[in-house]
């Protein structure tokens, strides 16, 4: 069907109420507008669904996220595990209140029971109530760091991570295959409610994960002995963490803790934020500014649903506010984690060190350095999540140690199975307070783990492409990577490279093939000389390619210049 005849569809068909009927009429005769909202069907990929709010096939609505929750709803009663219910959350943003309340009613019109928080929570406490309430699944309905006029929904099986394979792409099908708007159900709230479909997550539960995230604190007594010297900006980007770290900060003993008052407080319009996402350095504009006049040890922000974790740490030596990527904040952690888990007896001679394709190779230097197994998976933190299920399914064979994404997300503990910027928080504060007892400052121990491991230096660039003129020029420009793998990028020579998607490897200089290991997945990987690594994918949420590179220098200097080199380069190849 045409994209002029949804369209049609849409402003006839009285399923749809009379204020999205009348305001889709408004843009009659807007080809441009009309064709991005109903060129296609708001994809649900294997994480859920990601758009721009508004009215339309390729927009996150009402009738999407109960399309979406019909499809979950056939899967779920086909699985048999009605009975274990779904548990539900929400972010601050633009109708994700509705989004949630939607998503209840559709399960509960299937006869299937759902537990949703009183208000907003983060990403990580619907993972833990998912596996605390002995859910079937979960729904978080967030657009995470996306700008204010996205909104998303994912989806989480019993272990508590996004659902993977086989039933992302079973439940995929059951979406998909909902093609009667008729049979999208609902129900009233009070009847959900009398019928004991609809219950409210209690406080107990939140209780519960605080207390998980304490089990995780290895040095409480120094926390104490440092707290009233050590000094901490915090920003919740306006979004969900606000109440949970101060809380857990708190609770450890943090005494000096600053929150950004222009962000402290839920603001779907992110009103002081050009872009809610820890990766944007103009994101930390104000909470910079409280830093420098409360002279503050580090600064630190999460994204609106508190997953991701962005670091700035003061040099005392420059007076000046160092930023960490996400590479860097995670090798912090890891090695303070590791360091101490080892003096004290207590790191696993079974342990593993989980990281992604596009993530530091200096996670291999590290897990080397303290004997772990090193486990490489897909981007997307659910691939971590899941090995940590594949853990407890082979009779723990490996212990978690530790997990993290380049994307500024990380997992300490096993308490949740997505990343959480919450424990990352107290991790990192955590380690702050133990460096300070060593006259360290965040900043000096990460020199110091460069000068342990190398000097890695990594990053990412990206070309967006809007629209459905835009998704085929993404398509076209990976396929033909595909099809011609380049053999040098600019003075660096390729010498393996690997294609996700049709699960193959090449070494270059003799023409032997073998498989990845991994997931097919939409992915070029180029192992390149001198220690180098530079990848390209397709984002899954937004409208770009993203391309990411990786080297390993032998100086600040050396590393700064091997990464532009590397990065001008591939950038020349890819848009000439």
């Amino acid at each position: 069907m045409a994209y002029q005849e949804t369209y049609k569809e849409w402003c006839a068909n009285e399923y749809f109420d009379e204020a999205t009927r009348n305001e889709l009429k408004s843009i009659a005769g807007d080809e441009k507008e009309m064709e991005d909202r109903f060129y296609r069907d708001l994809e649900f990929g294997t994480g859920g669904l990601r758009g721009v709010i508004g009215n339309g096939t390729n927009r996150m609505n009402i009738y999407i996220v109960r399309k979406a929750t019909q499809g979950l709803a056939n899967f779920i009663l086909k699985e048999g595990t009605k009975d274990q219910g779904v548990a539900i959350s929400h972010d601050n943003r633009r109708m994700s209140r509705e989004f949630a309340e939607a998503t209840a009613l559709c399960l509960n019109a299937n006869g299937i029971k759902t537990y949703i928080y009183p208000t907003l929570r983060p990403t990580p406490m619907l993972s833990f109530a998912v596996r605390e309430l002995g859910c079937t699944a979960g729904v978080m309905v967030t657009a995470s760091h996306n700008p204010p006029e996205y909104n998303g929904y994912k989806v989480y099986w019993a272990d508590g991570a996004q659902v993977t394979a086989p039933k992302d792409k079973q439940i995929i099908e059951e979406v998909n295959a909902v093609k009667d708007w008729n049979l999208v159900k609902s129900m009233d709230k009070d009847a959900a409610e009398a019928a004991g479909l609809y219950n409210i997550i209690g406080f107990d539960v939140d209780a519960k994960y605080y207390a998980a995230l304490r089990s995780q604190c290895i040095n409480p007594e120094v926390i104490k002995s440092v707290a009233k010297d050590l000094k901490i900006v915090y920003s919740p980007f306006n979004g969900t963490g606000s109440i949970p770290v101060r809380r857990i900060l708190q609770e450890l003993g943090f005494e000096n803790v600053y929150v950004v008052p222009e962000q402290k407080d839920p603001d779907p319009e992110f009103t002081t934020l050009e872009y809610p996402n820890p990766e944007d350095p103009k994101a930390f504009t104000y909470a910079l500014k409280l830093a420098k006049e409360k002279d503050a040890d580090i600064v630190l922000a999460t994204d609106p649903d508190a997953d991701r974790l962005g670091i700035y740490a003061k040099d005392v030596k420059t007076g000046e506010y160092k930023s960490f990527t996400g590479n860097m904040s995670a090798m912090l952690i890891a090695e303070y984690l590791l360091s101490q888990r080892k003096e004290k007896g207590l790191l696993h001679d079974n342990g593993a060190l989980i990281t992604t394709i596009v993530s530091t190779n200096m996670a291999f230097s590290m897990a080397k350095a303290y004997g772990l197994k090193i486990i490489e998976v897909l981007t997307g933190f659910k691939f971590i999540g899941e090995q940590i299920k594949f853990f407890e399914q082979n009779n723990n064979c490996n212990f978690y140690e530790f997990g993290f994404e380049e994307s500024y997300g990380c997992l300490v503990g096993t308490h949740a199975r997505d990343k959480d910027a919450i424990v990352a928080v107290m991790s990192l504060c955590e380690a702050a307070a133990y460096y300070k007892s060593k006259n360290l400052t965040l900043w000096d121990q990460m020199i110091n783990i460069f000068e342990t491991y190398g000097y890695f230096k990594e990053g990412q660039k990206s070309i967006t492409m809007k629209g459905a003129s835009g998704a085929e020029a993404i398509a076209a420009l990976m396929e033909k990577l595909r099809s011609n793998p380049p053999k040098q990028i600019g003075s660096f020579t390729v010498e393996e490279a690997r294609d996700y998607k049709k699960d193959v490897v090449v070494e270059m200089a003799t023409g032997a093939t073998h498989t990845t290991g991994l997931p097919s997945s939409n992915v070029l990987y180029y192992q390149l000389s001198e220690d180098a690594w530079c990848c390209a994918r397709p984002s899954g949420t937004e409208p770009k390619i993203k391309f990411y590179f990786g080297v390993k220098g032998k100086s600040f200097e050396d590393a700064e210049a091997q990464y532009k080199a590397l990065s001008d380069a591939m950038m020349a190849m890819v848009e000439a």
